[in-house]
């Protein structure tokens, strides 16, 4: 902001330090920055070690999962992968599984994304080697309760307060009230 010579008040168009203008018709414009923050406080270097990491991240959780899941696409990984579960006769979808991960205390990952009944593992930069562990048990036991009894799976979650929503009811008719 400016004051100008007449005492009212505007916007400066020349500040060469700056990212310019943010308009609302560039989407999340706190998204953007917050990226752009990012970036510009790891720098060129840190870039490319936290794209290093996530790469190697995801090949490895896709390694240690590939005999149990299958993987549409071969390796190598970006920084993400697919895997469609398929398990015949268990009537177990993706969203069966990514329920039951939340019994395991592991945030769900995206689901039918880029394609039909899968999961994208996108593990970041800052998972730690004990978390990418965690997770990949969490997937191997949640494929041997599918083998052994995969109702388990089918009717997670189990240690929340709220049990299994009807998904096109909360999507159609959500309910946003909050109660204790």
């Amino acid at each position: 902001m400016i004051r100008r010579d007449d005492g009212t008040f505007g916007w400066s168009s020349s500040r060469p330090q700056s990212i310019g203008k943010v308009r609302s018709f560039y989407g999340q414009v706190g998204v953007l920055v917050r990226a752009y923050t990012y970036i510009r406080a790891i720098g060129r270097e840190g870039l490319r070690d936290v794209a290093e990491k996530a790469v190697l991240a995801a090949n490895y959780v896709a390694a240690r999962l590939k005999d149990r899941y299958p993987m549409p696409f071969p390796p190598p990984y970006a920084h993400e992968f697919i895997t469609v579960p398929d398990f015949p006769g268990s009537s177990v979808s993706d969203i069966d599984i990514a329920k039951r991960l939340i019994d395991y205390g592991i945030h769900p990952p995206t689901m039918s994304f880029p394609i039909h009944h899968c999961l994208m593992i996108e593990p970041t930069e800052t998972e730690s080697p004990a978390t990418l562990d965690h997770f990949v048990e969490a997937m191997l036991a949640i494929a041997d309760e599918i083998e052994n009894d995969p109702k388990v799976v089918r009717t997670a979650p189990h240690t929340t307060p709220v049990r299994r929503l009807d998904e096109v009811t909360a999507s159609r008719k959500p309910n946003v009230r909050w109660r204790r």
